[in-house]
């Protein structure tokens, strides 16, 4: 479970927020004070921070500054703000991710699934989503208690699907995860590499059906 700390004066929102949060297993606490907003992030300690610019009193791009200050945890802003200058001052301010109002649930989970991983990924190392247990240090998934080995390709992009939690993950974000892993990979390769998943997948018994492809998108689960 992750602490996520939110920075909203809009009541309603705020209470959405909370519960999408908690309903995806999240622990979710609320600011008090915007005035001492960066102070409480500090204190608190969250995983990450969920943050909007537009507050009463003051302003979200000095939070940000005030947090980056003193603490290296993940900052996602979300706001109604759509100028390039809010999004470039946001993210040379500190902020990790930006998402414009209004959101879908799914997508800022995403989003913040990716935040997390990469502030946290060294300790997730199982991973659970759509009747999928992946074990990503044993590169093992099982469907139904029917276990199946990986390829490194294949647990990598498994692992970017499950944590995006239904969302779609483009191409373009899979190849640069496999990148990562010093795996030279083209367009043509990933779609080897997905389809190699799929078939992997429905020899443990999951439906063929459970790994979307989105034409001219990229991939779900």
């Amino acid at each position: 479970m992750s602490k996520i700390f939110i920075i909203e004066d809009d009541e309603t929102l705020r209470r959405e927020l909370s519960m999408v949060l908690e309903l995806d297993g999240h622990e979710s606490h609320a600011c008090a004070d915007f005035a001492n907003a960066a102070l409480q992030v500090i204190h608190a300690k969250p995983d990450a921070v969920v943050l909007d610019l537009r507050l009463p009193g003051t302003d979200g791009l000095a939070i940000c500054r005030g947090i980056r200050a003193a603490s290296d945890v993940p900052i996602l802003v979300l706001t109604s703000s759509d100028t390039e200058f809010d999004e470039v001052m946001s993210l040379k301010l500190g902020a990790d991710d930006y998402l414009t109002k209004p959101y879908r649930p799914a997508v800022l989970l995403a989003h913040l699934a990716r935040l997390l991983q990469r502030a946290h990924g060294a300790n997730a190392t199982r991973i659970e989503h759509a009747g999928i247990s992946l074990d990503v240090t044993r590169a093992i998934a099982s469907y139904a208690g029917n276990e199946v080995a990986l390829s490194r390709n294949e647990t990598c992009i498994l692992a970017e699907l499950m944590r995006a939690r239904g969302a779609i993950v483009s191409r373009q974000d899979l190849m640069c995860a496999l990148w990562q892993t010093d795996e030279f990979v083209d367009d043509n390769t990933l779609t080897v590499n997905v389809n190699r998943l799929r078939r992997t997948l429905e020899r443990a018994g999951a439906p063929g059906s459970i790994l979307k492809t989105h034409r001219g998108q990229g991939y779900s689960l």
